[in-house]
């Protein structure tokens, strides 16, 4: 039987498909030079189902720290406790204005091919507004993943557990993945956290960490893992916050706290349908990351324009041999 790895080998030879290839040989070479990679997940890539194969990426050490958006990181604790109540939508393209009311009035979320019923999210909302307000009275605070990691341990919620070795979530907590969440507030439960401080359920916003905060924790990470060579990856899904907050931890390295010496990523590749464009895109060519800091002249630089929910199980799959 042709493995997808062999595939790969075999077909993989020009555009975007060799670009693909070329990252994926490069990702592994950095793994077993003793490099570390950093991913980042932008988009609905939680709710696309890619804790089938990050979690078994996580397992394998092939992934050592997460930047999310709020969105991935909700979606794949939903994912976890509901998804069997999830309604396919398989002409999506094709619904309506008139269709789309009716989802909402059946309280249904809709996440582009698939809709997400309110009780989910109600669940999981319940269950942080409980570890919200006990942090708020002992005074503490932490990052939105670690609030709901901890509810995922809860055992009210494990019964509940749907397919638990497809959650990326749950693969990191297992291997001590640590993981941000900046602009968390983008978010349904970041939402709710605001929501529950403005009707006095909660007494104020000070027990979730801010995004600066969480890159101070950023840059204290970084700096224990960048040496030595290659260092660090970063494998970015998508654009927006998730790699643009993340990858900036070097820039405000070198120039603001003056740490000249601190090495750049030593591996980058981005997948993303968007083509990077004057003003129309969040986010920067490789090349352009150089004047940052970020990237140095030498550091592999791999730009996949493809559709990542392909494109990214294919490059794991490869490293996992399967």
């Amino acid at each position: 039987m042709t493995t997808i790895r062999s595939f790969i080998d075999t077909h993989f030879d020009h555009f975007n498909a060799r670009e693909l290839k070329a990252a994926a040989r490069a990702y592994e070479a950095h793994i077993e030079a003793g490099g570390k990679m950093f991913v980042t997940l932008a988009g609905a890539m939680s709710t696309a189902g890619i804790g089938k194969i990050l979690a078994r990426a996580i397992r394998r050490g092939l992934v050592h720290g997460i930047c999310c958006t709020g969105a991935n990181l909700e979606e794949d604790a939903y994912n976890l406790i509901g998804r069997d109540s999830y309604e396919p939508l398989p002409d999506w393209r094709a619904l309506s204005a008139a269709d789309e009311k009716a989802l909402f009035d059946r309280n249904m979320n809709r996440v582009t091919d698939t809709a997400i019923p309110d009780d989910i999210m109600i669940e999981i909302e319940g269950q942080l507004l409980y570890r919200w307000k006990a942090a708020c009275n002992s005074e503490r605070s932490d990052t939105p993943a670690a609030f709901l990691l901890d509810a995922l341990r809860d055992n009210e919620l494990k019964p509940k557990f749907q397919n638990p070795e497809q959650s990326w979530l749950l693969a990191a907590d297992e291997c001590s993945i640590p993981i941000w969440t900046p602009g968390w507030e983008d978010s349904t439960t970041g939402n709710s956290f605001a929501a529950s401080v403005m009707k006095g359920e909660i007494p104020h916003h000070n027990c979730v960490e801010t995004g600066t905060e969480q890159m101070q924790r950023l840059v204290r990470w970084y700096l224990e893992n960048c040496d030595p060579e290659p260092g660090i990856g970063f494998f970015q899904i998508g654009g927006g916050i998730a790699g643009d907050f993340a990858i900036c931890v070097v820039p405000l390295l070198i120039k603001d706290l003056k740490m000249e010496d601190t090495p750049a990523w030593g591996y980058f590749c981005q997948i993303s349908d968007a083509a990077t464009s004057y003003g129309g895109y969040s986010g920067a060519v490789p090349n352009e990351k150089i004047t940052w800091g970020k990237l140095e002249e030498e550091t592999p630089k791999f730009m996949i324009e493809s559709d990542a929910t392909i494109a990214a199980p294919l490059i794991w799959a490869y490293l996992l041999g399967e």
